[in-house]
């Protein structure tokens, strides 16, 4: 393993303060790890946090900023924050309008974010949580109860993000999150495996001929070990895999504020059909070139247009990263006018300008 950093134990203490020295219009803290804007807290106006394990760059402290989340919490490599970051990093960016935790399915983040919202609520602050579980390859993982979390947490952070900067309640921002939520679906697919630095090497291997098809953003494994040909195969049968989970069911967490209590229910996921408005994302897992990403989007856009789906917007690159994972997923979200003026709204953050 060759990677440019000291010792393993060091790395994400290292990275931050890197962070912190490169973006004044950040406040980042070492002990616990969170990062913050520096303007907050922002008085009156919904507090939007999001955090999982580091590694998966620019998301979640790099979409910190105006229009965009107020705080992350970043855990260890792949390793899910504590309960005190995001309590602090909660209680460091609440202006009295609440706090809303966005939170990708996965066991480790789901337990210490509903301990965190516990703790805020025995404190008198509203809070209210967004589980966000995309990815279609699997209904269950290593690492989860139902679906992954993955790339659509980066659309649903902008477009929540603005909402809240608009003057959306906490409850406006809490239903929206849902709501684009069961709009999206993503997949993905890689070539070669990410090395995480406490293991010193690649998270598996593969023949040359060979890709792991509907992997997590951790390494774990997805549908099938599948033989690479070449791009356009590759595109198509992601497409295919997006439409046939077009429509199925979840299970809805919600906090009750009133209560005190968690609730769960059922709801189905929003079917795709032709004339739709669809936002794609085609994001990189770490490895793959930008000029890649291209190819792939050319190919993806002339399967939507067959199929009857009006790309209406689009984002292309590094977002939701797996280290130095070479692979791709894509997200492709059903869109409708609110959330077409939400995702065209300023934002200003270090991965993310626009309109500021």
């Amino acid at each position: 393993m060759k990677k440019l950093i000291n010792t393993v134990d060091a790395v994400v203490r290292e990275q931050l303060m890197g962070m912190a020295a490169a973006h004044p219009e950040l406040k980042v803290r070492i002990e616990p790890h969170f990062i913050t804007r520096a303007d907050s807290p922002v008085a009156g106006k919904v507090a939007i946090i999001s955090g999982g394990g580091s590694g998966h760059e620019p998301m979640h402290g790099g979409l910190v900023g105006k229009g965009m989340l107020d705080g992350a919490c970043p855990g260890e490599v792949f390793t899910s924050p504590t309960p005190d970051q995001m309590y602090e990093c909660a209680r460091a960016v609440d202006g009295g309008a609440g706090v809303l935790f966005l939170v990708k399915n996965y066991t480790g983040d789901v337990l210490n974010f509903e301990t965190a919202v516990e703790l805020l609520h025995g404190d008198g602050i509203k809070v209210a949580f967004a589980l966000i579980d995309d990815d279609v390859a699997v209904k269950d993982s290593l690492y989860t109860a139902g679906r992954r979390g993955v790339a659509a947490t980066v659309l649903i952070e902008k477009m929540v993000g603005a909402a809240a900067e608009a003057g959306y309640n906490l409850e406006q921002c809490e239903a929206l999150a849902q709501r684009i939520n069961n709009r999206s679906r993503s997949i993905g697919v890689a070539l070669h495996a990410c090395t995480v630095p406490a293991a010193g090497k690649p998270s598996f291997t593969m023949a040359d001929n060979e890709m792991e098809f509907g992997v997590g953003i951790h390494g774990e494994p997805g549908i099938a070990r599948r033989t690479y040909t070449d791009l356009n195969t590759l595109v198509d049968q992601l497409f295919a895999n997006l439409l046939e989970n077009s429509r199925y069911t979840r299970t809805l967490r919600t906090w009750d504020r009133s209560e005190g209590v968690w609730q769960e229910e059922a709801v189905t996921v929003e079917d795709l059909q032709s004339g739709d408005r669809v936002l794609a994302l085609v994001n990189s897992l770490g490895g793959t070139p930008l000029s890649e990403l291209y190819g792939v989007y050319g190919r993806f856009s002339e399967l939507c247009e067959k199929s009857g789906l009006h790309l209406v917007r689009n984002m292309i690159g590094p977002y939701c990263t797996s280290l130095d994972m070479t692979g791709i997923s894509i997200t492709l979200v059903k869109m409708d006018d609110e959330m077409m003026t939400l995702w065209d709204a300023p934002v200003h953050t270090p991965a993310l300008r626009r309109g500021c």
